[in-house]
């Protein structure tokens, strides 16, 4: 082929277009990146989450500010949300202040209550928990004792307060008493059915190898039936500390309930909406301590 040949085959084909690269910029590069790395589809996954929790937290209180504003406009001597938060920055401007025996702060008077169902739920959990373990592994035990918690179970907490005042003859050990026997029935009832659900096989492997009762209780028993013992706690720390307050109000004395009935009096009606969100705010702090105690000895997180 000549040279002029391969010429014209060149001229007959069509000019080569040029392709510009354009650079990607730096903020599409990083949204990329974030977009398809673990740690990106895990971040949006966690505000997913914060969001789905924290809005409709928020619109419950929206909520509830929102009626409580309607039934203060509606109720004469009732307080507005903003009046009673100018009440509470006074009251949490020195909670633990002393200005006699009976005129502490609230801070005092919630580390007195506290101090009473700590007696309470302490002497519950030490009867308690050996009780719900001997009804549930022993028929005799459970046959005798459990005519008697039916009975005594549905009594009111507040109806235990007189004898307790004619046990002790004192307010302070009389609430204590009441926090006590109002506690102790979820103790036992849990236990006793935490004992009663642990699979036959083994007790059969305990039999076999001839182990003491004790060795029964503290090595086969006790670690199948935390979970339930915890679950018992924590309903018994709820009716422990809502107990509390109605037996105080009563009682007199350093406390929560006292400062509330003591605050009705004076008609600070402000200080007593105040003090029924710190009893919740309380109250809810121990449940969550003990549900989160009872989450790390839960099977399913081992």
């Amino acid at each position: 082929m000549s040279v002029n040949a391969k010429t014209n085959i060149v001229a007959l084909g069509a000019e080569p277009e040029s392709a510009e690269i354009l650079p990607l910029k730096p903020a599409a590069v990083a949204s990329s990146v974030v977009a398809t790395s673990p740690f990106g589809a895990k971040l949006r996954a966690i505000l997913r989450s914060m969001m789905q929790k924290i809005v409709p937290g928020i619109l419950g209180a929206m909520v509830l500010i929102a009626l409580w504003q309607i039934a203060a406009l509606s109720s004469k001597g009732f307080p507005t949300p903003l009046k009673t938060w100018e009440a509470a920055k006074v009251i949490f401007a020195d909670p633990f202040y002393i200005a006699g025996p009976n005129d502490m702060g609230i801070g005092w008077n919630v580390l007195a209550s506290l101090k009473r169902v700590a007696i309470g739920f302490g002497l519950a959990a030490l009867i308690g928990i050996p009780t719900g373990f001997l009804i549930g592994r022993f028929r005799f035990v459970a046959n005798m004792l459990n005519p008697i918690i039916s009975l005594l179970r549905p009594v009111s907490p507040l109806a235990w307060l007189p004898i307790g005042l004619l046990l002790f003859q004192r307010a302070e050990p009389a609430s204590a008493w009441t926090i006590f026997i109002c506690s102790i029935w979820p103790m036992i009832l849990n236990t006793a059915e935490g004992v009663i659900r642990i699979p036959q096989d083994y007790l059969n492997v305990a039999r076999v190898l001839k182990l003491s009762e004790f060795t029964v209780m503290r090595k086969i028993l006790f670690p199948a039936v935390l979970p339930y013992i915890l679950t018992g706690a924590r309903l018994s720390i709820g009716i422990a500390w809502l107990v509390i307050v109605a037996a105080e109000m009563l009682t007199g004395g350093v406390g929560i309930g006292f400062w509330i009935w003591n605050e009705w009096n004076n008609l600070n009606v402000e200080n007593i909406i105040i003090a029924i969100l710190l009893i919740g705010v309380v109250g809810m702090l121990l449940e969550l301590s003990l549900m989160a105690i009872a989450r790390r000895f839960s099977y399913d997180n081992r």
